[in-house]
């Protein structure tokens, strides 16, 4: 017979497995921290309806864009954005509101603020074409507005802490050469008189400036996303029908060229500021994957858009709704002529989250997050 009657001790038992299991949950919540506000800055790869509230060409809010919503928001593809969902799987209870909606305001940016725009780039003059685009200067000074309304809301200090602690993402540079130094009514004028190695150096002139001010307004915690294999979008393929079935070669050098000067810069950013995390993500080299090994990824088309009304690969005129849609978009890597689906964007967003040093360095997002 033991020190304890039976009843007892299966008491005591249940007690200390509750406690067991209890420690067992802290553990994982100490593991799979809770992401506490996410602010999005760059162009209609993340942008979330900004574009709504601007006189612009570039927009998003009109069917069928948005269809996995069940209404257009203002996304540039059919269900959700890179940054929506890396804010979901990190634990977000809503995605950050686009800055410009009227409701984005008190309570609301508790959890983040998106200030991205279709058509915005990192050169001033980039997307002009579209008339009305926030560029990355802009949405700083959006950022900036966002940070006075958060001291004015809950006081500096508990502002400066709150802003430490959050993640922010930057997805910057595709529209600088589609929508700038690859925009078929100026490209060859450009292009004479700019080299693309001048062109790429005026880009991270600019850039290495832009991510200088976010960092001193308060963001220690900073994912740099690179440019994509753009050479590849159906847009470019189908305005280079000479490529046939290849990506088109010289988009995707430019994008290299700028990517490998952009890994330099973040290295640099790191070292120069060690009281700050930047962290360089490698789409590029996710993206390829995916279009290079697409079956595997359980696609059956990686080089048309599911919304399409022209073209070879339905990349010659935007998604609206004159456009027919895919069966399945879940089988579609790209959702339109520039943008991927929700499916491939799932997979972009979960490679960065938890992807290793080949995709996304010095540490994850996850770990970022942790650190």
């Amino acid at each position: 017979m033991g020190i304890f009657p039976k009843r007892n001790t299966t008491f005591i038992f249940s007690i200390i497995l509750s406690l067991f299991y209890l420690n067992i949950v802290k553990i994982c919540e100490a593991e799979n921290q809770e992401l506490p506000a996410s602010f999005v800055f760059g162009d209609s790869l993340v942008d979330v309806g900004n574009n709504n509230f601007i006189v612009s060409l570039s927009k998003a809010n009109y069917p069928p864009n948005g269809i996995d919503f069940g209404l257009p928001t203002g996304r540039y593809t059919n269900g959700r954005t890179i940054a929506d969902i890396i804010g979901q799987e990190l634990g977000l209870k809503a995605f950050s509101p686009p800055y410009l909606a009227p409701t984005t305001k008190g309570q609301a940016i508790m959890q983040g603020v998106n200030y991205a725009s279709g058509g915005g780039g990192i050169l001033n003059q980039t997307g002009q074409i579209f008339i009305g685009r926030l560029n990355f200067d802009a949405q700083l000074d959006n950022f900036a507005n966002t940070k006075a309304d958060l001291i004015r809301n809950i006081g500096e200090k508990a502002a400066n802490e709150f802003l430490e602690k959050a993640l922010y993402s930057v997805t910057m540079g595709s529209n600088d050469f589609i929508n700038n130094y690859l925009t078929p009514v100026v490209s060859r004028v450009e292009q004479t008189l700019v080299s693309p190695q001048a062109f790429v150096d005026a880009m991270i002139s600019k850039y290495r400036v832009q991510l200088m001010r976010l960092r001193n307004m308060g963001a220690k915690k900073i994912l740099v996303v690179n440019v994509g294999p753009i050479g590849c979008i159906p847009y470019l393929r189908d305005i280079n029908p000479t490529a046939g079935t290849n990506c088109v070669a010289f988009p995707n050098q430019l994008a290299q060229l700028f990517n490998f000067r952009l890994k330099s810069l973040v290295s640099e950013l790191s070292t120069n500021l060690p009281d700050s995390r930047f962290v360089y993500a490698d789409v590029y080299r996710v993206v390829d994957d995916i279009l290079t090994n697409y079956s595997s990824y359980g696609f059956e088309n990686a080089n048309s858009a599911c919304c399409s009304v022209s073209g070879r690969y339905g990349g010659l005129i935007p998604c609206g709704p004159s456009s027919k849609v895919c069966s399945n978009r879940s089988k579609y890597v790209f959702w339109d002529p520039y943008h991927p689906s929700d499916a491939a964007n799932v997979l972009i967003a979960k490679r960065l989250i938890d992807g290793d040093s080949d995709v996304i360095s010095p540490t994850n997002v996850r770990q970022l997050l942790n650190s």
